[in-house]
């Protein structure tokens, strides 16, 4: 549908992208050979679906959209990329949606894609595949209008035979699909936080929120969902370590259903194609109440982490 909007086929072509990169995360899985190498640490790693889902992201979305700008976790060499990691499908389901009105006159070049090809690769790695999800945000003058989530072992808990995952998308204007809205009953106060990165300015901040549970777990994306799907309230994570590739696709994505993705200060983060990669302020996410949230931070963890 060359007529639909630029907007709508790169999200279109982006939800089949994040289909395949899903086949090729559990394909990698299934080899029995992870390919994982350290790239700073123990804690950040690298696995070979890492490595062929960002090749087939970039060069299916470069081939499809040439002037558009993609940014990727994994800082690969320039190298020919075989066809079988090429998508060139759009999804119909996309493209039958209509495009809000300020967003149908965008051109290509005026897009930024953020691209996490594996999020939660250290849980990838340790088995505990529902943490898993593939990332790509599209962003247009400094703000996440658009992002798809895959769950490549969506179901996986269920045994063999089951079908195993599923696509989220969302839009501003538009709202989110591929999931059920819900929001935790009762007015709990249950907040989801880091897994595997820790520390004293993340377990401060937390418990200053009162929560009544504290779920840890992996993912940027897989916190996001818990926020949407109603098994959590707030995604709290006072320290820097979080990249904008993590938060593009799950920010467009709860905002697009009347949440809020900010720093722990309160403030929104940009995605220009210029800006720094690290939020080094930290993440505050909830789809209710965000300002009961921030204004539970102690002063503390905001003076450590001061507001760019």
């Amino acid at each position: 549908m060359a007529s639909s909007p630029a907007v709508m086929r790169v999200v279109a072509s982006a939800f089949m992208v994040a289909e395949r990169a899903g086949s090729i995360v559990r394909k990698v899985l299934h080899s029995g050979d992870l390919g994982i190498v350290e790239k700073t640490g123990a804690s950040d790693l690298q696995t070979q679906a890492d490595r062929l889902v960002q090749k087939s992201i970039v060069a299916s979305l470069s081939r499809s959209f040439p002037t558009i700008t993609i940014i990727g976790e994994e800082d690969l060499p320039p190298e020919e990329v075989e066809e079988d990691l090429i998508e060139s499908r759009q999804s119909e389901e996309v493209l039958k949606k209509h495009c809000p009105a300020e967003y149908s006159g965008l051109r290509e070049e005026e897009l930024v894609v953020w691209v996490d090809p594996l999020d939660g690769t250290k849980e990838y790695t340790e088995g505990l595949l529902d943490h898993v999800t593939v990332l790509i945000g599209i962003a247009y003058n400094g703000t996440a209008i658009a992002g798809v989530i895959n769950q490549p072992f969506y179901n996986y808990q269920l045994g063999p035979g089951a079908a195993l995952g599923r696509t989220l998308w969302g839009m501003l204007g538009l709202g989110s699909f591929g999931f059920q809205l819900q929001e935790v009953p009762g007015g709990q106060r249950i907040i989801t936080t880091t897994r595997s990165h820790s520390n004293k300015l993340v377990t401060e901040c937390v418990q200053a929120m009162q929560p009544h549970d504290v779920i840890r777990v992996g993912g940027a994306g897989n916190k996001i969902i818990q926020l949407v799907e109603g098994k959590a309230s707030a995604y709290v994570f006072a320290s820097p370590g979080c990249k904008k590739w993590d938060t593009c696709a799950p920010e467009a994505i709860l905002h697009a259903v009347g949440g809020k993705l900010t720093d722990i200060h309160g403030k929104a983060y940009r995605y220009d194609r210029h800006v720094k990669h690290m939020n080094s302020t930290g993440v505050l996410a909830t789809l209710r109440n965000h300002e009961y949230y921030t204004s539970r931070v102690p002063e503390a963890v905001k003076k450590a982490l001061l507001s760019d």
